[in-house]
């Protein structure tokens, strides 16, 4: 027997060794892309766009949001959760009181009646000598602590997607500009050509095509207003407000503020809060597998029972009506039908399941940062182009508008250049739209604080 305990506490090992920047991935010791240097990202990084109407909204947006609230109730259920996993490591007491009144007749036919009081109790203590439940209980508050991480992480994605679907209100407003614009010019042109074909200077086919091309721009605008009350209405959601489609028309896209450090790789297994909670998994399971197999240990229980009865209920509080009586317990498993040792795989394979999710999560959180320092070279040179392309395409359309008054090009070409100029124009604010929302994913990937209003 001896033997056989020796052999089982050895069987059960101690929580390993864990350390949160050895995930068995390489990882260097800079980014691949381009990182300017100085000091890491900023943690409030929503005030650095310097816009106060977007500071406002993502303070209502992490003061309203429903999701959020749903996340911050998970953090009390799993810190209550702990509290009743460690429940095992007290003492378990229970009183149960009774009273009973009975009335009956005896042999010679007369009536009779007594009550009786009674109150009894039960007491279980389980001496938590190897840790098992200290473990669960451990496992539990790992759990609590990783779902912490995780409204972190909420509070964080909400601020970016607030801000994100800001900036493509704004964008969309803008678009819509461009877009009524493009319909005012497209009238003007009916009209030139109008008035040229009733002088009979033109064919009865360009004036076909330029109100092809209006009505063109016209189904062109009314996406452009239904792609506002889309993204506003989304927006109203995540404020926590009634999707009614009627914030503040914003037409003004900020300037990118300064590119911040993105820090070393290995202080992003710190940082990040859906890397945290990761983490806090992998210990919990960590902390399941070893109460698992501790639980192959023999089970020392201390048990307490007795209570008192009398039919007069002063007597129950005389201690010397008491009865009770006191047991030690040793259980010691020997078979299960295979439970225990199925316990014992199944969390092996929870463990490494958290492992490789671990592993995972931080593999694409190094891709996010680099993709997101990449885009941001790339995104500027296509920025500085399309604002070209718009400068060049609205001198073009001035010389085309010429030279079509002065019957020197086709409709065709005239219909083209104003074509280019909207096109150019709309280019040009989707990819300032997509710069802002580039920054944003940086901080984010970067694990930037979600009170970045604050």
């Amino acid at each position: 027997m001896y033997g056989l305990l020796v052999l089982t506490l050895t069987s059960c090992n101690t929580l390993p060794e864990r350390d949160a920047s050895n995930t068995g991935i390489r990882t260097p010791d800079h980014w691949q892309s381009e990182s300017p240097s100085g000091q890491a990202a900023a943690e409030h990084w929503v005030a650095a766009f310097a816009d106060p109407l977007l500071t406002a909204l993502v303070h209502a947006a992490l003061d309203n949001n429903y999701d959020l609230q749903a996340a911050a109730a998970r953090i009390n259920a799993a810190r209550e959760s702990a509290v009743i996993a460690g429940a095992g490591r007290l003492p378990q007491l229970s009183f149960v009181p009774g009273y009973q009144r009975v009335q009956g007749q005896d042999s010679g036919f007369a009536t009779t009646q007594y009550e009786a009081f009674d109150v009894f109790f039960n007491l279980s203590w389980e001496i938590d000598l190897w840790g098992r439940i200290r473990a669960a209980q451990q496992a539990a508050e790992q759990e609590a602590a990783a779902v912490a991480a995780d409204f972190y992480g909420a509070r964080l994605s909400l601020a970016a997607r607030t801000a994100q679907s800001y900036f493509e209100l704004t964008e969309a407003n803008l678009q819509v500009q461009v877009s009524e614009q493009s319909v005012k010019d497209r009238r003007a042109i009916v009209e030139l050509v109008r008035g040229r074909f009733s002088l009979g200077l033109t064919r009865g086919l360009d004036l076909r095509l330029v109100l092809t091309d209006l009505a063109n721009a016209e189904a062109r605008l009314a996406d452009s207003r239904n792609q506002v009350q889309l993204i506003a209405r989304r927006l109203e959601v995540l404020l926590g407000r009634y999707p009614e489609g009627k914030l503040t028309k914003t037409t003004q896209l900020p300037e990118p503020p300064s590119l911040l450090a993105a820090g070393l790789p290995s202080q992003l297994l710190t940082r990040r809060p859906d890397l945290i909670a990761a983490f806090g998994r992998l210990r919990a399971a960590d902390s399941r597998l070893v109460s698992a197999q501790r639980a192959l240990l023999p089970r020392i229980t201390l048990t307490a029972n007795g209570g008192m009865a009398s039919s007069a209920l002063a007597d129950i509080v005389d201690p010397r009506a008491a009865a009770w009586n006191l047991a030690m317990g040793l259980t010691q498993p020997i078979f299960a039908g295979g439970r225990l040792q199925g316990d014992i795989r199944l969390h092996k394979a929870l463990t490494a399941e958290a492992l490789n999710n671990y592993r995972g999560t931080a593999l694409n959180a190094f891709r996010e940062v680099e993709q997101a320092l990449a885009a941001e070279q790339w995104l500027r040179i296509q920025e500085q182009a399309l604002k070209e392309a718009v400068a060049q395409t609205e001198e073009s359309r001035k010389l085309a508008v010429y030279s079509y008054r002065q019957g020197l090009i086709e409709i065709l070409t005239l219909l083209d250049s104003y074509r280019s100029t909207l096109e150019a124009q709309s280019a040009h604010l989707a990819v300032r739209r997509q710069l802002l929302n580039n920054r944003i994913n940086l901080y984010l990937a970067l694990g930037g604080h979600a009170d970045a209003a604050e």
